[in-house]
């Protein structure tokens, strides 16, 4: 959405929250979900970055929105995310204002300096967040997990198939892994860590986008990390052996997670409709296809 289309009641009570009118917005147009997300200025010369959804033509997106807003009151100020400077939810609107971070997404394919980077930036997250800081009751569930779904829908499952001749092969095994896997923790997880929720500047990491957060294995985020950064020719299996999080981890509870994630986006861009962005579409297959590279390097 661009913000010459928000409502103008709306874009002044904006205004109110920030303490100042919005003289100059530039709306950004990546991302995968409905809604606005735009730079503002303000009449004070202060600036914002302002998330917002309406609640009536993108309720999915209104939703993550009002989750998000509950976990980013509660992150510690030591978690690399945008502070949340207020929010507001009338019923319809609903809108975040946060602190605009200079920044750049990292390059893709990943620079290794900008990779390490944003690895010692989870360990420190991870540890930031240990105990969790949110209450698991605000939470949603993890996305994780379609295998077993998978085992009583043939169509979706042929489409994996398609996808994936060596999970049509390994089927038993995959659905195996997940209903056998551990995911006791307590961490608070991004739970979605891919470069795209990530901001770079010169000399701080920061994770934006938070409605998807978690409780579990201090781990999870990296393997996901890691998983997708493999699409750049980035080998896991080194950095998996010498991470904090990963090296003294058991080989099969990496497993459970790459079994978790593949199944996850797999069946999720398996069974979209005709009607779904076929750019996250495209983008899940991807990240699920890659997670089964790691997966089947490990010989199961």
């Amino acid at each position: 959405m661009d913000w010459a289309a928000m409502p103008r009641e709306v874009t002044a009570r904006i205004g109110q929250l920030l303490g100042s009118p919005v003289t100059h917005a530039s709306s950004q147009r990546g991302g995968f979900s409905e809604g606005l997300a735009a730079r503002v200025r303000l009449e004070n010369g202060k600036r914002a970055f302002i998330k917002a959804a309406d609640s009536l033509m993108a309720p999915a997106v209104a939703d993550f929105h009002r989750r998000e807003i509950a976990v980013s009151e509660r992150l510690p100020r030591d978690v690399p995310a945008p502070r949340l400077l207020d929010a507001y939810d009338d019923g319809t609107w609903v809108v975040l204002a946060f602190e605009e971070i200079v920044g750049h997404l990292p390059a893709q394919p990943w620079q290794r300096e900008e990779l390490d980077r944003v690895l010692a930036a989870v360990t420190d997250m991870a540890e930031v967040l240990t105990p969790s800081p949110v209450n698991e009751a605000i939470l949603g569930k993890p996305r994780l997990g379609g295998w077993l779904a998978m085992a009583d829908d043939a169509a979706v499952r042929g489409k994996v198939a398609e996808l994936s001749p060596w999970a049509a092969h390994h089927f038993g095994q995959l659905a195996a892994l997940e209903e056998n896997a551990s995911l006791d923790g307590a961490t608070l997880l991004h739970g979605d860590l891919y470069p795209f929720n990530i901001m770079l500047t010169a000399d701080r990491v920061f994770v934006v986008d938070w409605p998807h957060a978690w409780i579990g294995p201090r781990h999870c985020d990296v393997v996901t990390l890691v998983s997708s950064a493999s699409l750049s020719g980035v080998d896991p299996r080194p950095i998996a052996a010498n991470h904090p999080l990963t090296r003294d981890l058991d080989p099969a509870r990496i497993n459970e997670v790459l079994a978790l994630h593949a199944g996850f986006l797999l069946r999720t861009a398996a069974a979209a409709g005709p009607a779904a962005d076929p750019n996250i579409v495209a983008m899940m297959t991807a990240f699920g296809l890659a997670s089964l590279r790691w997966l089947r390097s490990a010989q199961l």
